[in-house]
């Protein structure tokens, strides 16, 4: 075999070696997907927070404002007269009132896990979407999957028992609107009959009070008028 051909065949093994590495390595980098294309990740759902004010709360003991990311899984704690919400974009949102503590967690699928440690909350889904409430003495309030829905939960601290769907959270402020209770859209809806029954008494014994008194000051008048004659 002559020098030039030895030389031509060493030139071919060299590049059918370098050929089936760039192979191998494109390979390796596809991963499982088929046909060799590589499988994309799905993103992470995210929400995001709006507070009162802009004001800092705390998630995951870290201070956050409103624009900041919410992952699921979050630790969210505000303090006395800040109020937030948590945008769960397709989910619906999450209107927290002051001095609350909680865990949220929610996925693309549908879920909506907020455990609430103390506070109030105010949790509205969208249809397809379930939403449970828990505390730690266990379930409190679900949404309606089958619907648009809304929960209403207080378990302040050193409570016994959490008061549900009575107007209580929206009473205590829950929402990032500025002396807006719940995020303001929500607060009618959120209201039990018995509360606003309650309101409406309220209001009427208020308005008895004033007329009695009116019509008590007018007797005193005339008397006075009468004893000066």
């Amino acid at each position: 075999m002559t020098p030039r051909r030895q030389q031509a065949l060493k030139a071919l093994a060299v590049f059918l070696a370098f050929s089936f590495a760039q192979v191998y390595i494109q390979t390796g980098f596809a991963g499982p997907g088929d046909n060799g294309i590589p499988v994309p990740v799905p993103q992470q759902f995210v929400a995001r927070l709006s507070t009162r004010g802009n004001q800092p709360i705390t998630v995951n003991g870290a201070s956050a404002a409103s624009g900041a990311t919410i992952l699921t899984g979050a630790t969210i704690e505000t303090p006395d007269q800040v109020g937030a919400t948590i945008n769960l974009g397709s989910l619906g949102t999450l209107d927290v009132a002051p001095n609350t503590k909680l865990t949220l967690e929610f996925d693309q699928n549908g879920h909506v896990k907020v455990t609430l440690i103390y506070g109030c909350v105010v949790l509205k889904t969208k249809k397809n979407t379930e939403g449970d409430i828990m505390t730690p003495q266990g379930p409190a309030a679900k949404t309606d999957k089958k619907k648009d829905d809304l929960a209403d939960v207080c378990f302040p601290q050193g409570a016994s028992t959490p008061t549900v769907n009575a107007g209580a959270a929206a009473a205590a402020g829950a929402g990032a609107g500025a002396g807006v209770p719940a995020g303001g859209s929500a607060v009618a809806g959120g209201l039990s009959t018995a509360a606003k029954v309650a309101i409406v008494t309220s209001i009427g014994a208020t308005t008895t009070i004033v007329l009695i008194a009116t019509h008590g000051g007018g007797g005193n008048n005339q008397g006075g008028n009468n004893n000066s004659q």
